[in-house]
């Protein structure tokens, strides 16, 4: 059988992305394929077999001696170390196909060039904007921005687009300029994944070629899911909390629609919102971190998804997986979001930031009667089986990986 490399900054369920490297990996091993892994060492990870391989760990919320920041710098830009790493690996065990999804600044695209020069093909998955915007999300303080599309990301410095730090974003203008100017990933890069059609033309627009592109929408377990249709009284949004996800945009529309909210999810903004909702006194309770069954019950006990997002977002697993447990979705049209949502047949959109027709879409959710709410349940749970169960998207990944010369 084939063999497979997977690379990743974390090797541990940190986010969605860090979710996809890790069940991917599993997915090929329990297919016969062999499998081995690269990411950085990190007290969360999960124990691995290829740890001896990670690279060190680099987290810019640390503090750090003047030495070492210059050091962290240069790893940031081009990792030494970790081409040095993935060169011990690759001389221990044979490698038919290398897929990485996360690898920006802590591993750097140095893996990348030592890859190709052994003539392995290489696979990302886009899981962000980071392949053309410098900041990942093409968002500052002056909200949506792709001032950047030219390539002169000094744009980055003028309006402090990392953390609102000027040192962080000229550090970063640094490495994508540097990035771009020797081609470290359109030259070494064989075929992105875009999990949205939204990702895809976003990466053409900014000057990546079709040819080098492939839409591979993400999956979820279906069968992993009970489905729950008869619909609940309140409605949840589960994620990140963070201004920019338009968790506060929620908040404000289920206190004009007079319905009740779930928040589920921890983020840095999380004290902003829960002031937010105090002072508006909604019927919002806030549920912290979640997982496993006590998650899974919060979403299908609802009577529909909220994601409000105010960024480009690609294919936020959240939909999908609330479409698997039968529940309907209500989306901000931005980003990969309309691709997920059939209007009035899995869900409602709306435009995104707007609290006036959020609040119109929830309270039309809530007055529409069960059957309506629970035969819409039943959709969602067709559509996410139809178009992004695992077997299709092992299906399309296997197509991709055979057309790239791998065995298959």
């Amino acid at each position: 059988m084939p063999s497979l490399l997977s690379i990743n900054t974390y090797n541990y369920r940190r986010g969605g992305s860090d979710a996809v490297f890790l069940e991917h990996d599993a997915m090929f091993a329990a297919r016969g394929w062999g499998t081995a892994s690269m990411a950085m060492h990190h007290p969360k990870n999960q124990p691995s077999e290829w740890g001896k391989y990670f690279v060190r760990e680099i987290e810019f919320g640390h503090s750090y001696g003047f030495l070492q920041k210059a050091s962290m710098a240069g790893k940031v830009i081009y990792s030494l170390e970790a081409k040095r790493n993935i060169s011990k690996l690759l001389d221990d065990f044979s490698v038919d196909v290398a897929h990485a999804h996360c690898i920006y600044h802590h591993i750097s695209p140095s893996v990348l060039v030592e890859l190709k020069s052994r003539n392995i093909p290489v696979v990302m998955t886009a899981h962000d904007l980071k392949l053309a915007c410098p900041s990942y999300k093409m968002v500052n303080h002056l909200g949506i921005c792709e001032r950047c599309k030219g390539g002169n990301f000094l744009n980055t410095i003028r309006h402090r687009c990392v953390r609102g730090s000027l040192a962080v974003s000229a550090l970063v203008a640094l490495e994508s300029s540097v990035h771009r100017m020797l081609g470290l990933y359109k030259n070494n890069l064989d075929m992105i994944v875009a999990p949205s059609k939204f990702m895809r033309d976003k990466l053409i627009e900014w000057g990546w070629s079709g040819d080098q592109i492939r839409h591979i929408p993400n999956y979820v377990h279906v069968e992993s899911f009970d489905p729950r249709y008869q619909p609940g009284s309140y409605f949840v949004y589960f994620g990140r909390l963070q201004l920019d996800k338009g968790v506060a945009t929620v908040i404000r529309a289920a206190s004009k629609a007079n319905v009740s909210l779930q928040i589920v999810g921890t983020g840095p903004d999380e004290d902003v919102l829960k002031k937010v909702a105090e002072d508006l006194e909604g019927q919002v309770v806030f549920h912290g971190y979640q997982q496993g069954e006590s998650l899974r019950s919060l979403v299908s006990n609802s009577r529909a998804v909220v994601l409000a997002s105010e960024i480009y977002e690609n294919a936020p697993m959240s939909v999908l997986e609330g479409y698997a447990m039968g529940k309907p979705a209500i989306g901000a049209r931005i980003g990969g979001i309309p691709e997920l949502i059939k209007d009035r047949e899995t869900g409602l959109l709306f435009e995104s930031g707007d609290v006036d027709e959020l609040a119109a879409c929830l309270s039309y959710f809530s007055a529409l009667d069960d059957r309506r709410v629970e035969d819409m349940g039943r959709q969602c749970r067709d559509f996410v089986t139809t178009n992004f169960c695992s077997s299709i998207y092992m299906t399309r990944m296997l197509g991709l990986y055979s057309e790239l010369g791998v065995r298959v």
